[in-house]
């Protein structure tokens, strides 16, 4: 069964107009998917955190480009189409994984919205639902208490990248109207409004319900101050009141933005000579948020309220790389590797808002291309890179094509995430496909950034773009832990695979041995349990396993063959049932049939033995036989053997099948 393709409306910014089905498929998504720009702020994310919980997998979906040029052969449109069926790729690795998987879409998934070309490349292959949001278009009317239609007006809805003459044509024949994707577009749609005949009318609405909104008569707005988050309404004719000018902040005195449900102050953004200023208004109204924020910030700088705000006029060229910035005595360093430091001195912006100073690494988390795959001892580890992982600061602006839209400024966003060192998770696949993997399995592959194994094992694992693979023979169990130890200490996590449990001899052995040592002591390892073979068999068979067994490997590899006949004798005698793992291979052909002339010295030539080979898989087999006629010709490394003790019966079903069971009681009792 697949997963199901969820398209979440968050509605235009304000966290608490999300609706409660959105928040609650949020909270249990498996996968959580979300669009940025190249810088990897989102503000999607930003608005669904208080509703994120640990360990879901997180797709950043990072545009190509926005407002720049591109060399594509099929120009902006090619570059967009490839990026957009790519992510399609990405979420579908996770629905045919049996991973649900929530877009967070900003406004309605449906109006103007990046989850429609999932949805178009997605819906007709799986289960899919689209949960509508409040859109930018209505929260505009409600920030300005006017209505945007009555009776029988007619609303018009245009996007400002449309022709200026086309523009004007529309205005100049509806009642009503709302203008998206400002912007650089602003000076056209401006002159559109006035061409109409309609310029004295109109209002402006920037960032509607976010702390740092501001509403203008459109006339009077700035072209140089219009985010792409804006839009021109025009509201209803019909009773008509005059707007409220420069209500520079629709909802003063919260003292909450995105950056507050993270216990965090507001703060600036720097990338090269340009930064932004990020505010949360305690203090009031958030002036100067809406003029600072570029797109191409990515360090960050605390400040907090209109104290913050204080000086800042449109740039931030005052905050350079590097110095210290602050307000209150608080100061922020900004290191040349993208470290940002919040240091405060006295009663700092973090103080006052009760939040720690902190440090945290923006950017990449790694430099390595993702979803790449590579035999182990063909590439190298991966580069240290802290506790963030890559752009979960995200800012999701609809791209656009050059000179169509303006992304100067930009709500706050989500910070990184805080992550966990590394670690490493030793993950038991059970006997076959996703069927047999237990949900605690699954999560853990689904959230690792790192898969290692046995080449057979990992080609189980359904391919994720956002993952690497690490594929090894059969052969070097002790190698392949020390480098998924050695990736986990460099604060990747990492999944080691194991085909049925890992605790029965497989890879979680190998792992804690080689993590004793003291270069890997300080590394966490985790092993997962899975459906082991002989319960496989054991199961497809009956209940052959019901009363005291043992297990034992025929494969003298890793110890002595006279070790194991001391124990298979010893098993036998003691009259325990026996799963027989590893009982031949294109190299160990006599072992078995010496296993089964020892065997015979202390059981009945009737004894049942149950044959299970690839179980779960596509080649899936079980027979039952006799001890005295188990030919070991036909027996090979994918098979499992149950031996049954002296109780063991073999009974027929009603339906011809045979099933084989050790009865609970023993003997007289």
């Amino acid at each position: 069964m697949t997963g199901t393709l969820y398209g979440v409306g968050l509605g235009p910014g304000d966290p608490e107009l999300v609706t409660v089905k959105a928040a609650r498929l949020i909270s249990a998504a498996q996968v959580i998917a979300y669009h940025s720009a190249r810088h990897g702020r989102s503000i999607a994310r930003g608005v669904a955190e208080p509703y994120l919980r640990e360990g879901q997998i997180e797709e950043q979906l990072v545009y190509p480009l926005t407002v720049e040029t591109t060399d594509h052969p099929g120009g902006y449109a090619g570059a967009m189409a490839d990026f957009y069926t790519e992510s399609a790729a990405r979420l579908a690795s996770h629905l045919d994984a049996g991973r649900d998987v929530v877009v967070l879409a900003e406004g309605d998934p449906m109006f103007y919205g990046s989850y429609m070309h999932m949805h178009k490349r997605l819906c007709d292959r799986y289960p899919t639902v689209v949960v509508p949001g409040v859109t930018s278009v209505s929260a505009a009317s409600a920030v300005l208490r006017r209505p945007l239609v009555e009776g029988e007006e007619v609303l018009t809805i245009l996007p400002g990248t449309l022709p200026a003459e086309s523009l004007t044509s529309h205005l100049a024949t509806t009642d009503s109207a709302a203008v998206l994707k400002l912007g650089r577009t602003f000076p056209k749609v401006r002159a559109a409004f006035e061409a109409a005949g309609k310029l004295d009318r109109a209002l402006y609405v920037e960032r509607a319900t976010w702390d740092t909104g501001r509403v203008l008569s459109l006339s009077e707005v700035d072209p140089a101050t219009v985010p792409y988050f804006s839009l021109a309404v025009l509201p209803s004719p019909i009773n008509s009141t005059p707007p409220t000018p420069h209500m520079e902040s629709p909802r003063p005195n919260r003292g909450q933005s995105a950056l507050s449900f993270h216990d965090t102050p507001a703060g600036t953004c720097q990338e090269g000579e340009s930064s932004g200023l990020w505010i949360t208004s305690g203090e009031g109204n958030g002036r100067a948020a809406g003029e600072t924020a570029t797109n191409g910030d990515t360090g960050m700088q605390a400040a907090q309220g209109e104290a913050a705000a204080a000086g800042q006029s449109g740039t931030a060229a005052p905050f350079e790389r590097g110095e210290p910035a602050g307000q209150g005595g608080a100061a922020t360093t900004v290191e040349q590797d993208g470290t940002i430091t919040h240091v405060g001195h006295g009663e700092s912006a973090a103080e006052r808002s009760g939040t720690a100073a902190r440090t945290w690494q923006s950017g990449a988390a790694t430099a390595e291309p993702r979803g790449t795959t590579a035999p182990i001892g063909e590439r190298e580890a991966p580069t240290p890179t802290g506790q963030t992982k890559t752009g979960a600061e995200q800012s999701e602006a609809a791209p656009h094509k050059a000179g169509q839209g303006n992304e100067a400024s930009q709500p706050a966003a989500s910070p990184a995430p805080h992550h966990p060192r590394g670690e490493v998770v030793v993950v038991g696949l059970g006997p076959a496909g996703r069927p047999w993997l237990t949900p605690e399995a699954q999560e853990a592959l689904g959230t690792a950034d790192d898969l290692v194994g046995y080449t057979t094992y990992l080609n189980r694992v359904p391919h994720n773009p956002r993952q690497r693979r690490h594929l090894s023979d059969n052969q070097v169990e002790a190698e392949r832990a020390a480098f998924a130890l050695d990736l986990a200490k460099r604060g990747r996590r990492v999944a080691v695979v194991s085909s049925g449990d890992p605790g029965v001899f497989a890879m979680a052995t190998a792992v804690l041995e080689v993590a004793d040592d003291p270069l890997w002591r300080e590394v966490p390892v985790r092993v997962l349990p899975g459906v082991t073979a002989a319960h496989a068999v054991a199961a497809k068979a009956g209940a052959p396993l019901g009363h005291d067994y043992c297990t034992i490997s025929l494969s003298d590899r890793l110890k002595p063959w006279e070790v194991i006949v001391r124990r298979l004798t010893a098993a036998a005698q003691a009259d325990f049932a026996i799963a027989i793992y590893n009982p031949a291979s294109k190299a160990r052909r006599w072992q078995l049939g010496q296993a089964r002339d020892l065997l015979l010295e202390h059981r009945s030539p009737d004894t049942p033995v149950v044959i299970g080979r690839d179980v779960g898989g596509p080649e899936e087999s079980l027979r039952i036989t006799r001890l005295a006629d188990l030919d070991p010709a036909t027996v090979d490394m994918r098979c499992l053997l149950l031996v049954g003790s002296s109780r063991t019966r073999t009974i027929r079903r009603p339906d011809g099948t045979l099933a084989v069971f050790t009865p609970r009681t023993y003997g007289g009792s």
